[in-house]
């Protein structure tokens, strides 16, 4: 699986591009919004980026199946039987897509064994991608242009901690109460994994409800570039476990090595 992984990267990061093409599009050209029944925003862009996805990866491996967040509910009974599959975020971060804020992502993740082995998280307002596949390390490029490896970085003295632009809430004060003295980044969406596998960050929290096809693809990209993603137990997320596709709430460290453990459970 992992040089299988590391052979379709190249071809999902120019999916994920197209994808963002499509979104900036409408982007420029205005659109409606209506509402899920989870009541979170839904736009043209949402399922235009769906539609693109799906055929490319259809035509790419049609043996794997693939869960996107605007596609048709599947059962775990018969989720439970998939070994490997696609994960997609068409386009996550929707709230900042309708606020013109730039900070939103197509994220594509593949899942081998409950493990993302394969994850692109493409930033189309900034022609932006990240990108990483098991063995072959974590990788940013910008537009067309040459891509760089990219590492997490050691924790340094003041720490820079990443804070959703759209959900904050009292936990997550009395979190990061626990910390250092600490600067804190607002950023939207999985570009926030983007920072932290690239150092720019060093922490990021998310106390709340996400779902699986939001981080898997981050994920990949974090762990590929040194850090962790991991639930407040400390261990790494999994997915494809249970019937829900809700994520607990998790931590994104750049260095595994600081002492987070004996910061966080005091």
């Amino acid at each position: 699986m992992e040089q299988e992984a590391i052979e379709l990267l190249p071809d999902v990061v120019k999916l994920a591009r197209a994808a963002g093409r499509r979104i900036l599009e409408i982007y420029a050209a205005g659109f409606e919004i209506t509402q899920k029944d989870d009541k979170s925003p839904l736009t043209a862009a949402d399922l235009a980026s769906h539609k693109l996805i799906m055929a490319g990866l259809e035509r790419l491996v049609p043996q794997w199946p693939r869960l996107s967040e605007e596609g048709a509910e599947i059962s775990f009974s018969e989720r439970r039987q998939w070994q490997t599959h696609w994960l997609i975020d068409p386009l996550d971060g929707t709230r900042e897509f309708v606020q013109r804020t730039g900070e939103f992502t197509v994220n594509i993740a593949l899942i081998h064994e409950q493990r993302p082995v394969l994850g692109v998280v493409h930033v189309p307002a900034q022609d932006l991608s990240y990108f990483a596949a098991q063995g072959a390390g974590a990788w940013k490029q910008q537009a067309e242009g040459a891509f760089d490896a990219i590492y997490t970085r050691r924790a340094p003295a003041m720490l820079q901690v990443l804070a959703s632009r759209s959900h904050r809430s009292e936990r997550d004060a009395k979190l990061l109460a626990k910390l250092p003295e600490h600067a804190e980044i607002n950023a939207g969406s999985a570009l926030k994994f983007g920072l932290v596998a690239e150092g720019q960050a060093d922490f990021y929290p998310r106390l709340g409800p996400t779902s699986e096809w939001d981080t898997a693809a981050g994920q990949c990209v974090v762990e590929q570039a040194g850090g962790v993603v991991a639930g407040t137990d400390f261990q790494p997320l999994r997915y494809n476990t249970k019937e829900s596709l809700l994520n607990p709430d998790f931590y994104v460290f750049g260095d595994p090595l600081y002492h987070w453990k004996s910061l966080l459970t005091t």
